[in-house]
């Protein structure tokens, strides 16, 4: 890195907060995505933690004078390679913005800065304001909720209360030129001009740096449950939930686990399944209610109706130790199997086309030889399946026709490459199989006018 831009850094931000020496650096280089499928990181790089929005405003007007990348990150929870270098770039830390600035009980709103964590945020929340509640939870509660809001992120709870798109009300960002401004704010209705505040959620630091979020709360309910139920077939257990979700029950998240995968999970951490009898795939419900009654009348329909449409066997957590132990096991599949898969695939289709595409992956890794075992947030239509290692521990050479064959199965039936993990550097090769020129054109044309000169975050999403 060319000392004249660690000098200017350090001018803005004071030495203690500019971090070049390679052990300083090294931490900053990657995120959770795959080591089979992750870029490798350039390691020449800076890292600058500002302490002041004045400070960000600063870097990105140099970054334009002297042209080097600007990196912002997160907590580096994300999946798809967007906070990976993979050229000399100065990497801005936004660990130091982690303050909560408001929350509105009238009109159920936080704000917060930028580098507040997900854990941070329901731990205040919990304390503070116990009537009120952040649903989102994407898995990894070390994220921040500037990166849940540039990254789109989904997860379990995504059934009943949205993706991340629908909790953002407002946000308070630096644009590539160094100009600091605010985009909604907390007022529910507003039609005008260009919503260029959704263009900037899940937009993975391209078109701009989160400074502030306003995120829309929910009423919390005290009593909450978990029950999980038993099918013989994929198809069994997808029409269920689709039963379920017709009769007028919604529940907070609707969870789909291979048998196997869910009791060598429970093996791993010491925890138990509470299924081992016949039955190959399990649906997880998770319930919250006003009331005890409410709750135990909820998972009473769903037995009724899991009962008419194949269920095997249905077991209902009556207390938090047991509804901890099955959340525990469905928190905790990734990394268990992390080892022995070369990549977990994101994509998602229209809720009726679920088991065409269910049918389509377990054709696919036969064609290949393998196996693809999957879970899955079931009622939105969005399946994480393993492509794996070879018996070897290798990856097999014919995993990106695999991992191609499933894409164009799930846009067949109008789905997509990924649901919520993003594009980042990982499926932007896939970019094409997606969209048309037309539409990729409109795409850089976006990327071009908020940033002229590819300073921020290039490589990602688009070439």
């Amino acid at each position: 890195m060319r000392q004249e831009i660690i000098d200017r850094l350090n001018t803005i931000c004071g030495n203690k907060n500019v971090f070049y020496k390679s052990e300083d650096v090294e931490r900053y280089l990657y995120d959770e995505t795959e080591e089979q499928v992750r870029p490798e990181a350039c390691a020449d790089c800076v890292v600058v933690r500002p302490t002041r929005y004045e400070h960000v405003s600063e870097i990105m007007k140099i970054a334009n004078e002297l042209r080097f990348p600007v990196i912002p990150r997160g907590g580096g929870t994300g999946a798809c390679g967007a906070v990976i270098p993979t050229m000399p770039s100065v990497i801005v830390s936004m660990e130091s913005f982690n303050k909560i600035i408001e929350v509105d009980r009238t009109g159920m709103m936080v704000t917060a800065q930028t580098g507040v964590t997900l854990y941070d945020l329901n731990e205040y929340l919990d304390k503070n304001v116990h009537e009120l509640y952040f649903p989102c939870h994407p898995g990894d509660e070390g994220a921040q909720l500037g990166g849940l809001a540039v990254e789109n992120a989904g997860g379990v709870r995504a059934v009943k209360h949205g993706i991340m798109r629908n909790y953002v009300k407002g946000l308070k960002v630096c644009l590539p030129s160094g100009k600091i401004v605010q985009l909604g704010g907390k007022i529910i209705k507003n039609n005008m001009g260009y919503d260029l505040m959704h263009l900037l959620v899940g937009s993975e630091g391209t078109l701009c740096i989160i400074l502030e979020v306003t995120f829309k709360l929910y009423p919390r309910l005290e009593n909450t449950g978990a029950m999980v139920v038993s099918f013989p077939s994929a198809r069994e257990a997808v029409n269920c939930v689709a039963a379920t979700q017709i009769s007028g029950i919604i529940p907070l998240a609707v969870e789909y686990m291979d048998r196997e995968i869910a009791v060598k999970t429970a093996i791993s951490i010491n925890g138990i399944w509470p299924l081992h009898d016949e039955g190959v795939v399990d649906i997880i419900y998770m319930l919250e209610a006003k009331t005890e009654d409410e709750l135990y009348e909820t998972a009473e329909q769903i037995d009724n109706i899991s009962s008419k449409n194949g269920a095997l066997h249905c077991v209902i957590a009556e207390n938090k130790k047991d509804q901890k132990n099955i959340l525990d096991v469905r928190s905790a599949m990734y990394e268990i199997f992390k080892p022995v898969f070369v990549d977990s695939l994101d994509t998602a289709v229209p809720v009726c086309h679920v088991n065409d595409l269910l049918e389509d992956i377990d054709r696919i890794a036969a064609k290949y030889g393998t196996t693809s075992p999957r879970v899955g947030h079931v009622a939105d239509g969005n399946f994480h399946n393993f492509i794996l290692r070879d018996s070897e521990g290798n990856v097999p050479i014919w995993a990106d026709d695999m991992r191609r064959e499933i894409y164009e199965a799930a846009l067949r039936y109008g789905g997509t490459v990924t649901a919520e993990h993003g594009t980042g550097k990982t499926r932007k090769a896939y970019m094409n199989l997606q969209y048309s020129e037309e539409v990729l054109a409109l795409m850089k044309g976006i990327k071009k006018v908020f940033d002229p000169n590819g300073i921020l975050n290039p490589g990602v999403i688009l070439d």
